[in-house]
């Protein structure tokens, strides 16, 4: 099989794809730095596996529409991208699957159009209901006097030009950074007026997961696209939160949730994957892969693979 790319109205903009095979519509969104290629290794054996499998960018990625203003780029809107597109391809319901930013898209969608989506999974981000408490007010409390990386993206320009200045190291410092390989607790710490990337490993090998090729191709999508889009997802925190207000709070599809056991995410959110089951009411898979880290499609594509393929064969 092969993969091919259009462009697809949806949501007042178009989206590009990624697609392979016929069937039930299977959606894969992709997460913070990627693009639908973060899912390069699983859409043909989905596709294989009897489904129409769709990869997007998402808005502001690749050759997707990225609309200027900041606030365009909040879940809810996000979320209409993707139900759009269930329909702009003919279907009325899909399964949806997300990673990283992918991933609350996902259980957003989930969430709160179950007459469309009839199952979900997500990678890395367990789901979490609507805090009580305002975001950024909350991030800013909790790192208050330290480096974290979302409230370093918060500021318009200023993550855009440290990653632009360089982006093929920019990015290969954040996928390694990210990664199984590199263990978190002995990264330099940083103050709150640091930047990102300064002290970062740079190994002259990429690890196992992570070819030249793959670097080139990233490299590509964002000299292209450019940083704001993606950074902007991060600078909705708060928007979402007050667009959401009454928000369901339990997913019931049936749903699946896979991890590397190695991911910073999982660490910052351990209570939240405790937490999951009593949110999440049909998980009919929770796993965590030794030794993976963030970029759980990518390091771990076998495994993935399998994982997914499991959870539609017990949906049928």
């Amino acid at each position: 099989m092969s993969i091919n790319q259009r462009r697809v109205p949806t949501n007042g903009i178009e989206l590009n794809i990624a697609e392979s095979g016929e069937g039930p519509l299977l959606l894969l969104l992709h997460g913070f730095p990627e693009s639908w290629y973060s899912w390069r290794h699983q859409i043909e054996p989905l596709a294989a596996a009897g489904y129409h499998v769709v990869a997007p960018d998402m808005r502001g990625y690749g050759k997707s529409d990225k609309p200027e203003a900041i606030e365009a780029y909040n879940q809810v809107e996000v979320q209409a991208d993707i139900v759009g597109l269930v329909s702009s391809l003919g279907y009325e319901t899909a399964i949806v699957i997300g990673h990283d930013w992918g991933a609350p898209t996902a259980w957003g969608c989930a969430l709160n159009r179950p007459d469309v989506f009839t199952a979900v999974g997500a990678l890395s981000v367990p789901f979490t209901p609507r805090s009580p408490v305002q975001p950024m007010p909350a991030m800013r409390e909790m790192f208050k006097g330290q480096f974290f990386y979302q409230l370093y993206f918060f500021e318009p320009g200023v993550a855009e030009a440290e990653f632009e200045a360089d982006i093929r190291t920019a990015l290969k410092k954040f996928l390694i950074m990210g990664s199984g390989g590199t263990d978190l607790f002995s990264l330099p710490q940083k103050g709150p007026d640091d930047d990102l990337l300064t002290g970062l490993p740079n190994p002259p090998e990429l690890p196992d997961w992570l070819s030249e090729a793959d670097l080139d191709f990233y490299t590509g999508e964002f000299e292209r696209s450019g940083m704001r889009g993606p950074l902007n997802y991060y600078r909705n925190h708060d928007l979402t939160w007050e667009l959401t207000e009454g928000a369901p709070a339990t997913v019931s599809q049936p749903a699946m949730f896979v991890a590397g056991d190695k991911d910073g995410v999982i660490m910052m959110a351990a209570e939240a994957l405790q937490n999951m089951p009593n949110h999440v009411t049909d998980l009919r898979v929770n796993a965590l892969i030794p030794g993976i880290g963030h970029w759980t499609q990518q390091e771990a594509p076998e495994a993935v693979n399998d994982y997914i393929l499991q959870f539609l064969r017990e949906i049928g």
